[in-house]
């Protein structure tokens, strides 16, 4: 099993209308690919959320072959709508895990 794990700081100032986007168009949009078959979406406690909110959003997928169609075919215009709607008000930093 392959987790494709996106820790994301998100801006006080888009931060409500971040976290309803992520709940009701993004999650289902990235889902809709078929690449993943669940995903997870996580606040991070103990964090100083003073300067922004991080959350860690967690796909998953049976397979490396999946994962990498979704880079190859998909990331890329759904991260450009990220930036086109939220701008620099959010950083993302991307992991990829396999499950022992």
């Amino acid at each position: 099993m392959i987790i494709y794990n996106v820790t994301i700081k998100v801006s006080p100032a888009i931060h409500e209308s971040w976290l309803r986007w992520m709940k009701e168009e993004h999650l289902p949009e990235v889902l809709a690919t078929g690449c993943f078959h669940d995903s997870k979406l996580m606040h991070l406690f103990e964090q100083d959320d003073a300067e922004g909110f991080t959350y860690a959003v967690q796909f998953i997928s049976d397979n490396m072959e999946n994962y990498e169609t979704y880079i190859n075919e998909y990331a890329p215009q759904l991260r450009q709508k990220t930036t086109a709607r939220f701008g620099d008000q959010l950083v993302a930093f991307r992991t990829v895990m396999r499950l022992l």
